[in-house]
């Protein structure tokens, strides 16, 4: 019973000491950073995807921690630009598909362009 008091309680100072380390090394809330395109939301995923890598090569501990709660924000950030410019480029491929279909010459010439120019930037 002891034991399980002693680890409870060891536990408890643990989440609060890491909880205080967290908040010690960021007075408000960390935003992460931010992407203004699609090209900078590929470039900032990469990266981070490649700190993460490298953070769970090493021991977890309190540090790496707080350094990978820092980088899930800026992951987050880059997965939603992302995932919004990939949603606005689903509908310009369908308005190619349509112009297609439809024997829209201009529409088609207009919307590959514009489908090709972002969709690159996914496969660099």
């Amino acid at each position: 019973m002891k034991t399980a008091i002693s680890f409870s309680t060891a536990f408890f100072l643990a989440a609060v000491t890491f909880n205080s380390m967290a908040d010690e090394q960021r007075p408000d809330h960390f935003k992460g950073q931010k992407a203004a395109n699609l090209t900078e939301a590929i470039e900032l995923f990469r990266s981070n995807n490649q700190k993460l890598q490298q953070l769970m090569q090493g021991e977890l501990n309190a540090e790496a921690m707080v350094e990978i709660h820092q980088l899930t924000y800026t992951l987050e950030n880059a997965l939603e630009k992302i995932h919004s410019e990939t949603t606005e480029l689903k509908a310009v491929l369908e308005d190619v598909h349509l112009g297609s279909e439809n024997m829209d010459f201009a529409k088609v010439k207009q919307q590959a362009k514009r489908y090709l120019d972002t969709a690159t930037t996914l496969v660099k």
